[in-house]
């Protein structure tokens, strides 16, 4: 029997600090897994009218900062708070009497998350800098894409996956940990960290002498032509990940070309074998190449568009989106057996709303 708690976190008391960058991601995985998330909104801005799907799920407050009585105020959230996430500016939590030490001061079993890209020390803590500039320090940036230029990956590396989803890691990790030893602290996540923990593996092989570090030179970078993506017929694309013999035997089987004319791991081959491989995708559309593929084990996909990839049968299949109040967007992730994630609308409240709720 399905519990009736909303998430495996429900009941965990979060106060997010509205800024950009990584916290409205984290702020919306965190209340999508059960955590009553409160989001302080600065008076006379709203990130949510933007990209209100970031926002969901959140009770929201207004309160102007600058004020003593609505630091106050704050401060009162935070007592009676588990975690808090901020990403201000550097050294901006501190001028408002909100950084970690006055707030632990308030609640001592409070895990703060500070959430940044540069970090809280080091010769950058007080740079300006956005993503892409995070990005390019870890080596990351320069690993990814075509060998005349790095291609910039969104903000998916490194805003998202080494930003906001380390702080949510951490903070639940803090949580534990305080719940475990009664004493709070501090987080200090930073993006750069997060995405050179993401490239443990590379590193690795880079040190093994496994990884050549030139981009679309090695076996998962585009430099394999069998895993890379192919322009069709339509002008549209396909992505191919044949790594595995049987599935570069189906792949060569299904584009009509004798496998025994390659060997696969045999990089002398691989201008060629690429050349083969680009010349028989571009005689048949995306959609012709997908049915042509199905069933089969050679690791075609055709590569959609945000507008196609909701309506895909196996999307579908498994409500990876949704369209709750109209609006199509990707459900929680990952999923749950007993106490499943959900999504929610926010929710504009009070201080003291929220106060009669948490104490």
């Amino acid at each position: 029997m399905v519990d009736a708690v909303h998430g495996p976190l429900a009941g965990v008391r979060i106060v997010e600090f509205d800024t950009a960058g990584p916290l409205p991601l984290a702020g919306m995985l965190l209340a999508d897994m059960g955590c009553d998330v409160v989001r302080i909104r600065r008076a006379g801005t709203d990130g949510s009218a933007i990209a209100p799907l970031l926002y969901r799920g959140r009770s929201e407050v207004t309160l102007d900062l600058t004020l003593v009585a609505d630091r106050e105020k704050a401060l009162m959230l935070v007592s009676q708070a588990d975690g808090v996430i901020e990403g201000f500016r550097h050294g901006v939590a501190e001028q408002l009497g909100l950084d970690g030490p006055r707030c632990l001061a308030a609640n001592p079993r409070l895990v703060y998350a500070k959430v940044s890209g540069w970090g809280q020390d080091g010769p950058l803590a007080g740079a300006a800098g956005n993503d892409i500039n995070h990005l390019a320090l870890t080596g990351a940036l320069h690993a990814i894409g075509a060998p005349a230029s790095p291609t910039v990956p969104l903000n998916l590396v490194g805003e998202y996956a080494g930003g906001a989803m380390f702080a949510a890691l951490g903070l639940v990790a803090g949580i534990l940990g305080a719940q475990a030893i009664g004493r709070g602290q501090v987080i200090d996540v930073a993006q750069t960290d997060g995405v050179a923990a993401l490239m443990t593996l590379y590193y690795a092989l880079h040190g093994a002498g496994r990884w050549a570090d030139m981009r679309a030179s090695n076996l998962i970078d585009g430099g394999s032509p069998f895993y890379r993506c192919y322009a069709c017929a339509d002008g549209r694309h396909v992505a191919v990940g044949a790594l595995e013999p049987p599935s570069f035997a189906a792949l060569c089987e299904g584009l009509g070309i004798d496998a025994e004319r390659f060997e696969q791991y045999d990089r002398a081959s691989w201008i060629e074998m690429g050349e083969a491989f680009a010349e028989a995708f571009a005689t048949r559309a995306r959609d012709d190449w997908d049915e042509a593929f199905e069933g089969k084990d050679a690791c075609v996909t055709p590569v959609l568009s945000l507008a196609e990839a909701p309506h895909h049968p196996h999307n579908q299949a498994r409500g990876t989106f949704a369209a709750p109040a109209g609006v199509i967007q990707p459900m929680p992730a990952p999923r749950f057996s007993v106490s499943p994630a959900e999504a929610h609308p926010a929710e504009t409240e009070t201080v003291e709303q929220v106060l009669e709720r948490w104490v």
